[in-house]
Parts: C-alpha cells; structure tokens; sequence
C-alpha cells in the first residue's frame, strides 16, 4: 500500500480523534469550572430561600427511584436543618399516569416537610427545562439546587446560565455500579447542556409567573 496514503488515513483519524475529544471535553470543562466551589454536602451548604429539586424518575407504582429518593432526603434534611425555606421539585408529569412532582411532594411530606412548603413544577423535563422554570416562571434568583454528585457541575452550570445564584447539595449512591453509570451517562449529557445554553433553547413548556415560591415564602416561619 502506498506509504502516503496510509500517511494521510492516519492524519485522517487523528484529526477525527482531536475533534471528538475537544466536543466531549470542552462542555465537562465549562461545567466543573462553572460549578468550581459550588458543591458541598448539607452541612456545608449556605441558606438560601429555596431548594430546587431535580427529578430522577419514578417506579412503575409511582414511587420514587433510589436516585430520587436520595435527593429528596438530602432536601428534606435541609429544611430541617433551616438551610432553606421552601423545597421547589421539579419534575416530569408529560402524562396523566406519571406525575414525578406530585409523588416527591408526597415523599417528603411523609418525612415531616409541611405540605405548604413544597411547590411544584409540573414542566421539568429536563435540567435546563427546570432551571429555566425555576427562574423564569417561579421568579428564583437563589437556590441551593439538590442531585447526586456527579450530576451536580452540569446542574449547577446550567442553572448560573440561567440566572440563578446555584449552590449544589449531594447524594451520593451507596453502590458503586450507579455512581459510574451516573458519571458516564454526563458525558453526553453535559454535551447536550452546552448546545442547550448556546443554542439559549426555551424549555418545552413555559406560561405565566407562577406565584407558588412566593406564597410559600410569605408563609414561612420568620416572615411577616
């Protein structure tokens, strides 16, 4: 085979090699930085008015999945603590028959949170749908946004894009298989978040303000 030609396929495949790494590696990148110095466990965490709580899914008899369940416990612990105010879930309720919201309200109701300081986002499709929601249709400028560790950079960074003072709080699975499951399933998913904030995509849902924060803060303990 001619050498030249063999010169020029790998040249070929080193190039390809080069692009590819910079579209994965570029968006973990924006993401950590983003996110550098904004994770921390509960104890860490700073008080702010609102935690907003991301979906993780649920079982096909509605309860929620062990990675949801961790993040509710670890948002319930923060409102017992008084490190916030008022628990925003956000989740999926595209169907009739799957409605995420409803159940974690339910869940952490069960855990001693007051029903009334629990507000729900039916619209949360997504990280960038639920961020974009909580600042644009609940009117949140500061939170303390709960998920597993490795979601976390890409939670953070997307809700900074768009307007919010985000700090991460988080679960950590007890296995291990989950976890690194978790860590390869952000490879294309901090790619997709980035072409999200490029793009300045609107959530699949929007609509009026929705006054649920804020009522819920004027109820709280401390407030007039």
């Amino acid at each position: 085979m001619d050498p030249r030609r063999i010169l020029r396929s790998r040249r070929v495949w080193i190039s390809a090699i080069a692009v590819l790494a910079v579209v994965v590696l570029t968006p973990t990148a924006w993401a950590r930085l983003s996110a550098l110095g904004r994770i921390s466990d509960v104890e860490g965490a700073p008080e702010r008015d609102v935690a907003l709580v991301l979906g993780a899914g649920l079982w096909s008899d509605g309860s929620p999945t062990p990675f949801l369940a961790g993040r509710l416990d670890r948002a319930a612990e923060l409102y017992r603590r008084g490190k916030v105010k008022v628990l925003l879930v956000s989740g999926d309720n595209g169907r009739t028959a799957y409605d995420e919201p409803t159940a974690m309200r339910a869940y952490l109701v069960a855990r001693g949170v007051p029903v009334g300081a629990v507000v729900l986002d039916h619209a949360g499709f997504d990280t960038w749908d639920s961020c974009v929601r909580a600042r644009r249709i609940f009117g949140v400028t500061s939170a303390v946004v709960v998920s597993q560790y490795f979601h976390l950079p890409r939670a953070v960074a997307l809700c900074r894009r768009a307007g919010i003072d985000a700090h991460g709080v988080g679960h950590s699975p007890p296995h291990r298989e989950p976890n690194l499951y978790g860590y390869v399933r952000e490879v294309p998913a901090t790619v997709k978040a980035m072409g999200d904030v490029l793009l300045n995509r609107d959530p699949r849902f929007l609509g009026p303000r929705e006054r649920g924060v804020d009522d819920a803060l004027a109820r709280s303990p401390g407030q007039p």
